[in-house]
């Protein structure tokens, strides 16, 4: 599955952009990339190819990552903002 490699591979690629702007804006594109997959997981509930609990389990990781990434951008920016 393509959509599960995107955001850690977006995480990779701003992190070897060598500065934290490039940084934060490739977690921005793994946050976009994780609001993708969430999608693609309620189409396949609403459609019948991943029942309640699976998509429920796995809407629960995607929140928790949303939130972890969202960390991660503001620890960045503030971070940025001292410099």
């Amino acid at each position: 599955m393509q959509r599960k490699n995107s955001i850690p591979s977006n995480i990779a690629e701003g992190n070897d952009r060598g500065t934290n702007k490039e940084s934060i804006r490739f977690l921005y594109i793994a946050k976009g990339s994780l609001a993708e997959l969430l999608t693609q997981l309620i189409i396949g509930k609403e459609t019948g190819y991943i029942n309640e609990v699976s998509f429920g389990e796995l809407e629960d990781k995607c929140i928790l990552l949303s939130k972890s990434l969202g960390a991660l951008i503001k620890a960045r920016k503030d971070f940025e903002e001292e410099l």
